[in-house]
């Protein structure tokens, strides 16, 4: 081979590899703007329901002064692809029943004068899409009640709005005994509360 032939195919070699290296940096780039770790926040407040048995009726007490912040990863086509963070904590003074003396009792049995709020804390969740702009979420983290933290699972089910928000919502059972927490009663002890009861969540969220 001559060296002027020797000298293009070098030529050849090293314009290929330049391409090669422009087409990966521009394929990594593209793979690091296709998602992004985006904040977001409740809007509005968190609403949350507990709802409750008793030996005369059924009660409920509700709050809508509850607060999230979530990180979630966002696709650059809107798509939800997973939750990093997710913080939520209710003072617990908030929950309002129909009856001053419930809510008193409650208050009592939560201890909030020394326990003013109950947070969940996510370690890990899990997305899973059901539908173009439906999610199922699952959640997997630390509930805390009148300072007894216990490892809980919370599902959801989430829907990314029009406007970019993000509304989800979903129940979760517990017995009140196992946050140390004594079912609270009224009218000396005539009406007792049931053990077990369902909290029900749901919220609006904002990127911000």
């Amino acid at each position: 081979m001559s060296y002027s032939s020797q000298a293009k195919l070098i030529k050849m070699k090293t314009s290929t590899g330049y391409k090669l290296t422009l087409l990966m940096i521009a394929l990594l780039a593209m793979g690091t703007t296709t998602r992004a770790q985006v904040k977001y926040q409740s809007i509005g407040g968190v609403k949350l329901v507990i709802a409750g048995t008793s030996n005369i009726h059924d009660w409920d007490m509700k709050s809508d002064k509850g607060y999230c912040s979530s990180v979630f990863d966002i696709s650059h086509t809107g798509a939800l692809n997973g939750v990093s963070y997710i913080n939520f904590m209710v003072p617990a003074e908030s929950l309002k029943s129909e009856h001053k003396g419930m809510d008193k009792n409650t208050y009592k049995a939560l201890n909030t004068a020394k326990y003013s709020s109950i947070s969940f804390t996510a370690a890990s969740v899990t997305v899973k899409p059901a539908g173009s702009t439906n999610y199922f979420l699952t959640a997997r983290g630390r509930l805390t009640i009148s300072n007894v933290t216990k490892d809980v699972v919370l599902t959801a089910t989430g829907v990314i709005n029009a406007d970019k928000s993000i509304t989800y919502s979903g129940t979760y059972q517990l017995k009140m005994t196992d946050y140390n927490v004594e079912p609270p009663s009224l009218m000396m002890g005539a009406i007792k509360t049931g053990d077990l009861v369902t909290v029900k969540f749901n919220l609006l969220l904002r990127s911000i």
